[in-house]
């Protein structure tokens, strides 16, 4: 049967969506050239999402999040008029530079990092998150079985890495260097976003040694948006207010 034969050769030819774009196309074209860029714009079209799907499956971002649904509350200081913009479009990630979210627990950090990483892979751009207790362990654990450096080139084409809780578990002297130099390879090369509950002064209590908290420090706030959130806890204020509901 053709149909089986064009399956076939579809499938050789990597242009699996093909068979179905021929079903879907019901409009008159005036050409069979007009009819042929049709289908293979919409061929370009299915895999455009199905890299999107892979990329943000790829991503690891944990929860759907997305700025639709985000409050920009006005317990968040931004540091210029611009920074809204500048985030939003991902002209940061453009440009290589970082964003430090810092504040109190529960007041949309995560929500809006994830939001941006989920845009991010919309872009196709190439994203990881990882919350940094666990990134400090496998980075440990790479270490001990001499396969540090493979994991540090499954990075090479990530272009936005997201690190989340910074500060709520301190680090092994160990942990903290072996992050040091995983940012640093980072600096310049990548754009980084990074949340925690901590102001900087307070990361010695997280990496120990002071001058390796300074130089971590340096290097990421040396072009970064650092957005401080402040206020009470969002999930906090939520819980109380259907508890009372509730009763």
């Amino acid at each position: 049967m053709k149909s089986d034969q064009l399956n076939e050769l579809c499938k050789k030819l990597h242009l699996s969506h093909l068979p179905e774009s021929i079903n879907s196309i019901t409009d008159d074209f005036d050409s069979k050239e007009e009819w042929l860029i049709s289908l293979l714009e919409n061929e370009i079209n299915c895999r455009r999402e199905l890299k999107k799907a892979r990329l943000y499956k790829q991503s690891k971002i944990p929860t759907k999040k997305s700025l639709e649904d985000y409050e920009w509350h006005s317990q968040i200081l931004l540091p210029n008029p611009n920074t809204k913009e500048e985030l939003t479009s991902l002209s940061f990630i453009r440009q290589k530079e970082n964003a430090v979210f810092v504040g109190t627990p529960g007041t949309g950090k995560t929500h809006l990092a994830c939001a941006l990483g989920r845009m991010a892979t919309q872009a196709e751009i190439e994203t990881r998150f990882w919350r940094v207790p666990e990134l400090v362990t496998n980075l440990e654990y790479q270490w001990r079985n001499n396969t540090l450096e493979a994991f540090k080139k499954s990075f090479t084409r990530v272009k936005l890495i997201i690190l989340d809780e910074m500060g709520y578990v301190p680090f092994t002297k160990e942990g903290a260097e072996l992050l040091f130099q995983l940012i640093s390879d980072w600096y310049e090369n990548k754009s980084i976003i990074i949340t925690s509950n901590l102001e900087f002064s307070q990361w010695n209590k997280i990496f120990i040694d002071p001058r390796l908290t300074a130089a971590l420090v340096d290097r990421l706030i040396h072009h970064a948006h650092i957005l401080s959130f402040t206020g009470e806890s969002f999930r906090l204020k939520n819980s109380l207010s259907k508890t009372k509901y509730q009763k």
